[in-house]
């Protein structure tokens, strides 16, 4: 008993150790300074120098190079959300391995090492490990999928905004401000970027660069070509509107034709089962009783 009493408490103990380093590693010092040093991040609006901790530095050397150019792209896809950096993902998730680790030591030797209570403990640290890269996919993903959604009707605000008389840019800056979610901050972004002083050309690309959504780059490619070979925007824009709202349909029927596949497995293990037994039951009850009174 106090064998046991000793290893929650030294695990306890680890685990704010843990706590309190996360802390210090994950709070980046702040300061002002004309010069940037290695491994900081910098922002331009405020002339602020962020200095990365010199063990995120490190942590974001280790990891492999893949994986790390995966995590930057997953963040960009997703918006850059504050405090999301390829350094703050893998200290997460080192952080979050020992955490696991701790807690399933202490889960797996506190009531005795038993098979099932040492798998529990490893899919716990598992599924802790992996936690941080799950979340930034999954918001990269919602984040694309709402672009997506949303490209057909701003296509169309923006086909209409032009046929009125407006010009290419102003009819995107009408459908930026009147629109909302992701695609509506995208194309603000771009505006931003030309309004600094970059050209159309380049401020698209860095737009594609930021998207997964192949309808979206598709378009971006197309009003690349128009402004490099003095083809009319309205005409581009009447036939990628049109291309659009022929995809979403299609999309639509699509997922429609899914729906049968989808419903087959809960179906068969959930409904069924149940079926059977409602519509069993009283016939195999009046069996047994039939048996029961014969013999």
């Amino acid at each position: 008993m106090e064998m046991s009493l000793v290893i929650v408490y030294t695990g306890i103990g680890l685990v704010a150790i843990a706590l309190a380093l996360l802390v210090l590693v994950l709070v980046p010092g702040r300061r002002r300074t004309a010069e940037v040093p290695d491994g900081a991040e910098v922002h331009p609006a405020l002339g602020i120098v962020q200095q990365r901790p010199s063990l995120v530095r490190s942590l974001t050397t280790a990891a492999p190079a893949g994986y790390s150019e995966w995590v930057e792209r997953q963040v960009l896809y997703a918006g850059r959300p504050a405090g999301w950096t390829v350094g703050s993902i893998v200290t997460w998730k080192i952080a979050l391995l020992l955490f696991g680790v701790v807690a399933g030591a202490l889960y797996v030797f506190a009531g005795g090492p038993q098979p099932l209570e040492v798998l529990l403990a490893v899919a716990l640290t598992t599924l802790l490990f992996f936690l941080p890269d799950v979340l930034v996919n999954s918001r990269a993903h919602d984040r694309q999928e709402a672009m997506r959604r949303a490209l057909p009707d701003v296509l169309d605000q923006m086909t209409i905004a032009v046929e009125a008389g407006l010009g290419f840019d102003a009819a995107m800056a009408k459908a930026a401000r009147q629109g909302k979610g992701p695609l509506a901050e995208e194309l603000i972004r771009v505006l931003q970027d030309m309004s600094i002083g970059r050209t159309r050309r380049d401020a698209f690309h860095e737009l594609e660069r930021r998207t997964s959504v192949d309808d979206l780059r598709r378009f971006v490619r197309a009003i690349v070509q128009a402004d490099a070979y003095g083809v009319a925007i309205g005409e581009v824009l009447r036939v990628q509107a049109a291309e659009m709202r022929l995809k979403r349909r299609q999309r639509a029927e699509e997922q429609a034709q899914k729906v049968t596949v989808k419903i087959l497995f809960p179906l068969v293990f959930c409904l069924l089962p149940v079926l059977f037994i409602v519509v069993m039951t009283p016939a195999v009850i009046g069996i047994v009783e039939a048996f029961s009174a014969a013999n």
